[in-house]
């Protein structure tokens, strides 16, 4: 294909969440494909100064009443996750070592990873609750473990992160199209008006 939309992303932002299932609804309108790139946003945080909404009190209130009118909107199913934040290091080293493996590891990954943090949501913190969401979705825990240590892992994880900044991501999700960035799940409609240019 030749259009083609960049996605930024980590596990730990609900935004994230819904941008994972609305943003194939416009690439398949669109006929654009999807560029995935997961990152570290705790590490995007650090280098700019940035912060969680959940830090702010009064932001954080009024974000789940907007999460929730969104995936209302996006017929999704959500649920904000009572153990957020959580550190997502191990999670976003699973996406970057399962992208290696191939699209359809990468894709059951991220499904079962999003489905437990903002669906049936899960302590993805706990070890031990995590190796069930893997095997619930087919993979061996130890194999995972194994993976994610990988230094090939870690260094293109590492790499997609310090990209990020260097293209002045400040959070996510984030979006290019071209070069032309977007941030937050609520601009997915500019980021459809770009595939359409």
């Amino acid at each position: 294909m030749s259009k083609q939309v960049e996605f930024y992303y980590d596990f730990g932002s609900p935004y994230t969440y819904l941008a994972y299932h609305h943003l194939p609804v416009i690439a398949a309108r669109q006929g654009a494909e999807i560029i995935w790139k997961p990152v570290l946003l705790g590490g995007i945080f650090q280098a700019t100064g940035n912060h969680s909404p959940a830090e702010i009190p009064l932001k954080a209130e009024h974000s789940q009443v907007d999460l929730e009118r969104w995936a209302k909107r996006y017929g999704v199913n959500f649920t904000m996750n009572p153990y957020f934040p959580i550190n997502t290091l191990t999670l976003m080293r699973g996406a970057t070592g399962m992208q290696l493996r191939g699209k359809k590891e990468f894709d059951t990954y991220n499904a079962a990873v999003f489905h437990a943090m903002f669906e049936e949501p899960k302590n993805l913190n706990d070890p031990a609750q995590l190796a069930a969401v893997l095997a619930a979705a087919g993979f061996d825990a130890a194999d995972f473990m194994a993976m994610i240590s990988n230094p090939e892992v870690k260094d293109l994880l590492k790499k997609n992160t310090e990209q990020a900044v260097q293209r002045k991501i400040f959070g996510a999700p984030s979006f290019f199209v071209g070069e032309e960035f977007f941030w937050g799940q609520d601009r997915l409609d500019f980021v459809e008006e770009a595939l359409t240019a």
